[in-house]
């Protein structure tokens, strides 16, 4: 019984050690332009990297959602152009959505980078072990 004892308690050790290894790596998935919505995606990015300094995230926008990376139209540019000049945290506007809504590289937030296809490097991310979360309410 002593032996099962410590077996489970070694068990349980080995897998808590490993999900503290796991790394943090997240992509949000944004295509509403709900302001409420944008305000959510950055009060989430807020939570992650106070509580996970080291998590990796990245914000995929396409659809109609450009409003949240576009100057003179974000309810959260300040809070976008901070972030966006982290090491850890990325934000990719979708260039197929950019010509259906009329934007140019040039009305993007400072720090916004593009992709050429959104939902291609949403697919990416995810193979490559990423979490996926939609943005959505």
């Amino acid at each position: 019984m002593k032996k099962i004892f410590i077996f489970i308690f070694l068990l349980k050790g080995i897998v808590f050690a490993n999900a503290q290894t796991t790394p943090y790596n997240v992509v949000f998935d944004v295509t509403s332009k709900d302001t409420v919505v944008h305000q959510m995606v950055i009060r989430w990015i807020k939570e992650i990297t106070s509580t996970h300094p080291e998590a990796n995230i990245e914000v995929v926008f396409y659809s109609k959602s450009l409003d949240m990376i576009t100057k003179d139209k974000s309810v959260v540019a300040d809070d976008v152009i901070k972030y966006a000049g982290t090491k850890n945290v990325t934000f990719k506007v979708c260039e197929v959505a950019m010509k259906n809504n009329s934007v140019d590289k040039s009305q993007l937030l400072p720090g916004v980078g593009t992709v050429p296809d959104g939902i291609y490097e949403l697919i990416s991310k995810q193979h490559d072990g990423w979490g996926y979360i939609k943005a959505a309410r």
